[in-house]
């Protein structure tokens, strides 16, 4: 039949994301003796050898302080979408050097500003906020439904989207 070859292009815009829980924080942590964590360090995997900051605020200061853009990750470890898009995010060699130039924060909490979330709290999502602290609202992904999401298979868009947000900092200011 001839209809069916128009699912795919409908799957495709439908964004794969995982929605945040709002009551997992609130599960009861049982007393189970923790297996000894790694220490992390504040990439938590998305480029180990790039500048993380530690903290919204701080990132902020550092971003119209250094006239520099600055990028948000908000990702989950258990989040097969989270962890697809972290992999060729630290494997692809041009975001990894692009990324030297943005002020960088990955977050695996919310933030109280309802900025960072224009269209809703799910992971991941990736915004970029200029240094007049602007968040750019108008740097989106590919899905109509979850505006800042990316898939793994968007790197080339998360890529170009970068670009674009160094290059309005070079013409706007």
């Amino acid at each position: 039949a001839m209809h069916q070859s128009y699912m795919p292009v409908f799957l495709l815009l439908l964004a794969v994301s995982c929605a945040l829980a709002k009551d997992a924080a609130k599960k009861e942590t049982k007393e189970t003796p923790a297996k000894p964590k790694l220490p992390q360090t504040l990439s938590r995997g998305w480029g180990d050898q790039l500048i993380w900051t530690q903290t919204y605020e701080e990132a902020l200061f550092r971003s119209k302080h250094s006239n520099s853009p600055l990028m948000i990750i908000h990702h989950l470890d258990d989040c097969p979408h989270s962890q697809a898009l972290k992999k060729v995010f630290a494997e692809h060699k041009d975001i990894q050097k692009l990324a030297e130039k943005f002020i960088l924060l990955n977050l695996v909490y919310e933030t109280t500003d309802k900025n960072l979330s224009p269209d809703g709290q799910y992971v991941p999502r990736i915004l970029f906020v200029d240094p007049s602290l602007t968040v750019r609202a108008d740097i989106t992904g590919r899905y109509s439904n979850r505006l800042y999401a990316y898939e793994g298979s968007d790197v080339s868009l998360l890529y170009s989207n970068m670009q674009k947000a160094l290059k309005l900092l070079k013409t706007e200011l």
